[in-house]
């Protein structure tokens, strides 16, 4: 009985030993994003250790969004949030409440130098700062140091993974500026739905013109619809786009009045399904450099 019990004891300490020198499996974060984005973005720095949920669907307008209670849901149970601040995301709010979430949302545009319009007589600042490249760089460094702050153990892959992907976003912004630099000055001028483009027209020198302003909420008048018709005439503004997550109907119909020639989609504040054509924030933006070179080279029909 005694050796038995010895041999039992042994083995128990064996085991309880092994058990301590085998270090823990290491926890998925789990995230939420605003959009996706910056879902993507996230989900890039993240990589294996970072389980990512993009509270917009694909194609869906951050604008309008209406959280449901399943989005309140994945917000309380989240271990970091993410949003893009600026005054994107005005919904935020309501769906923290609803959530009863208590904790404080990663504003991934911190250190962004932003850009002001002027919407019906108001100062506004532009939130659509992911759209070129060297502010994306700098969501990249406020994911990092984010994740790296909820989750330091994994905070050399976090780097690792930030370090290899801002590479893939520089050589696309000099994809960008090469192919967009090969097209006349005075041919960079393009019809879009609404403003989200312009930290994009300021980086690589295009300018948009947009019926709606920031924001897709908002209507135009009939005054500034003519306004717009006005001044793409008077530019000889080539073609039009429409975007992925917003109703074509009005830009369509000022090309129609314009001469403008259609030159397809854009992915402007919405990555398309997995099977689209941008699936992410790398692929739209080299998607969305392609179309508008190619439309900027198109003669405005007379």
């Amino acid at each position: 009985m005694l050796t038995r019990s010895l041999l039992a004891g042994a083995a128990l300490t064996v085991t309880t030993t092994l058990a301590l020198a085998t270090p823990a499996a290491a926890r998925t974060l789990e995230a939420v994003a605003s959009f996706t984005v910056l879902a993507d973005m996230v989900r890039q720095v993240g990589g294996d250790h970072v389980h990512v949920v993009s509270l917009v669907p694909p194609n869906g307008d951050p604008h309008e969004f209406e959280p449901t209670p399943d989005d309140a849901k994945l917000l309380k149970t989240a271990d970091v949030v993410f949003t893009s601040g600026l005054g994107l995301e005005g919904w935020f709010g309501r769906l923290a409440k609803a959530a009863g979430y208590q904790g404080k949302p990663v504003i991934a545009s911190d250190g962004i130098k932003t850009r002001a319009m002027q919407e019906d007589g108001r100062t506004i600042i532009d939130p659509h700062a992911w759209n070129s490249i060297p502010n994306a760089l700098i969501y990249v460094a406020d994911i990092t140091k984010a994740l790296s702050k909820t989750d330091p153990e994994d905070a050399a892959a976090f780097e690792a993974n930030a370090a290899r992907y801002s590479a893939q976003l520089k050589d696309l912004d000099s994809y960008a500026r090469r192919e967009i630099d090969a097209v006349p000055q005075a041919q960079r001028k393009v019809l879009t739905t609404h403003d989200a483009l312009s930290y994009f027209g300021a980086a690589y020198h295009v300018t948009f013109i947009s019926p709606l302003g920031f924001s897709t909420e908002n209507e135009p008048s009939a005054a500034q619809v003519a306004a717009v018709i006005r001044q793409i005439k008077a530019q000889h503004v080539g073609s039009y786009f429409f975007e992925n997550s917003n109703d074509p109907r009005l830009v369509k119909q000022i090309a129609e009045a314009t001469g403008a020639q259609p030159g397809g989609e854009l992915y402007v504040e919405a990555l398309s399904p997995p099977d689209g054509p941008a699936a992410t924030y790398a692929d739209m933006f080299k998607y969305d450099v392609d179309r508008l070179v190619a439309g900027m080279k198109t003669t405005p029909k007379s």
